[in-house]
């Protein structure tokens, strides 16, 4: 069973809006057993959208457009379906008295415009939108299924997972496709390869590992095919099993986790307590942590010591550190961990000092040079990275790595 998108919308060719909503549509479908085939964006032409759609029902045994369901004259999906299956719009009573309802309950006048909500192609099935006043649209034709759903992601969530899974349901007998991801962190894509190559070389056909890298991470996806749901999931467990007795250090969770909240629910559980000193992060690593709901249970605060006179004012990096290590070094972190352990009166402490660039590196230390510092009552652990030469993948990094240090110290 295979199943193809097509994103329609000028603004999706441009950049000037992300398309969420194909993401989000390929995880529905993979957890429904329906392989994605092909992903397309197209602009707000009728010629554009006919031609996707022709080849798209050559493809593919599900189609599904979303955008242009929309009142405004750049709204052409509906006229365009109206013409590709050679049919015409007519006047659903149930949408109408429903628009009609929205613009009365939120006391705004209905203009002809919002009258055309109610339009819909005569040979095709209305998905009720509950969120808004562009119903979805179902065609079966030639035992092919076309969706067509609205662009803004909220209402094109609603209507997929209220009307168009379980009509899917009730057309296809489905197979069962599981996934399982596990989340690693500071190793790199081809290390991580050559430490589990045995245990992938050995997989059987109908199960697959995917390496999915991304700044500072690299999530592995396993997904099993087959009939029966609970043997795959049996199967992929043992799988699991052997990756955490290989690499369980490099492990910090599973699926949809986020390190941040992984490290928050570590502190929490064990009523420990975090404040950080961030000087070439800026801030980033409060941020993540301070983006989990309930942070403030366990987090304190930080000192973003960017200047040098900052790090000796509040940190007590002395002027000797300053001058014969330097700011990026082993001394000053440990010094700023030491500070705001102490400062803060916390149970932990993440220090950074680096060189993001463009520039300030030098031969010795080169642009992306990092020092990571973490600190408990009883240690202090600093370590040297080189996260590269570009700005952001070097905050980024450095904050992913500080979080993970901090992860193993509390285990």
């Amino acid at each position: 069973m295979k199943a193809e998108i097509i994103t329609i919308g000028d603004e999706l060719l441009i950049g000037q809006v992300i398309d969420t909503n194909s993401a989000w549509l390929g995880q529905q479908l993979s957890l429904l057993g329906i392989s994605l085939y092909q992903r397309t964006a197209c602009g707000d032409s009728k010629e554009q959208i006919l031609a996707c759609l022709h080849d798209a029902e050559l493809r593919s045994d599900i189609i599904i457009l979303t955008g242009g369901l929309g009142p405004t004259k750049d709204d052409i999906t509906k006229k365009t379906l109206c013409e590709y299956f050679n049919t015409n719009l007519v006047t659903d009573e149930k949408v109408l008295a429903w628009v009609t309802h929205i613009f009365q309950m939120r006391k705004m006048p209905m203009l002809d415009i919002n009258l055309q909500q109610a339009l819909m192609p005569s040979n095709s099935k209305t998905l009720w939108n509950r969120s808004g006043t562009a119903p979805g649209i179902w065609f079966d034709v030639n035992n092919k299924i076309f969706i067509s759903l609205p662009g803004v992601p909220f209402e094109m969530k609603v209507i997929f997972d209220e009307e168009v899974i379980p009509l899917l349901k009730q057309k296809f007998e489905l197979p069962t496709i599981y996934h399982r991801t596990l989340q690693t962190c500071s190793i790199g894509e081809s290390f991580l390869a050559e430490k589990i190559k045995d245990i992938e070389n050995n997989l059987p056909s109908y199960i697959k590992l995917a390496y999915l890298p991304s700044v500072g991470t690299v999530r592995l996806r396993l997904s099993a095919h087959g009939d029966n749901k609970e043997k795959l999931i049996h199967e992929v467990s043992q799988i699991c099993n052997q990756f955490y007795e290989r690499i369980g250090e490099y492990i910090y969770g599973e699926d949809n986790d986020n390190l941040s909240e992984v490290v928050g629910k570590l502190l929490k559980e064990k009523n420990k307590t975090l404040a950080t000193a961030e000087s070439c992060t800026g801030g980033f690593i409060a941020h993540q942590i301070t983006s989990i709901a309930g942070s403030s249970s366990y987090y304190k605060g930080s000192i973003i010591s960017y200047d040098n006179k900052i790090k000796t004012l509040e940190l007590n990096v002395s002027d000797v550190i300053l001058k014969n290590d330097g700011a990026v070094s082993e001394a000053c972190v440990k010094q700023m961990a030491q500070t705001i352990l102490n400062k803060f009166d916390v149970d932990y402490a993440i220090a950074t000092s680096g060189i993001a660039g463009p520039d300030g590196g030098s031969e010795e230390k080169p642009v992306g040079t990092v020092w990571i510092a973490i600190a408990n009552k009883n240690e202090i652990i600093a370590k040297k990275y080189n996260m590269g030469d570009n700005r952001e993948r070097t905050i980024l990094r450095t904050s992913l790595m500080a979080l993970d240090m901090l992860r193993k110290m509390i285990l």
